[in-house]
């Protein structure tokens, strides 16, 4: 069983960065692949980025490529949201999650632990 803690949300103007990050409890943490997904009011969950369980493999989601980059430290149980040049549009609930699929998993349906969001508010 794994525990999902995110953090790092917040207010920001468009432009700035934020960095989101998500602790993980449990021994088995680097046996996951870990995601990000978002949800903005009125709107379904979206895939926003993944990576698999050395890191080494990334996937991202066309609306935030080149601005946000996904990263782990196994040693930390910890998995980042590095966001940069932010826009109205990210602004949502942002989650993450663990799937014991190998690589890179865009699907929400195959990941097995959430964490409870982190609010990310951009304004113009």
């Amino acid at each position: 069983q794994v525990q999902l803690v995110e953090s790092g949300g917040g207010l920001v103007q468009a432009g700035n960065s934020l960095r989101l990050s998500c602790a993980a409890s449990g021994r088995t943490f680097s046996s996951y692949a870990m995601g990000w997904f978002r949800q903005a009011p009125g709107k379904g969950r979206e895939f926003v980025a993944s990576l698999g369980r050395s890191g080494s493999n990334t996937a991202y989601a066309d609306s935030v490529k080149g601005r946000f980059t996904i990263s782990r430290d196994n040693a930390k149980n910890t998995v980042y949201l590095q966001m940069n040049s932010l826009k109205p549009e990210d602004t949502a609930v942002y989650y993450c999650a663990a799937s014991s699929m190998i690589g890179v998993v865009s699907n929400g349906a195959w990941y097995e632990h959430w964490g409870q969001g982190t609010q990310v508010t951009v304004s113009s």
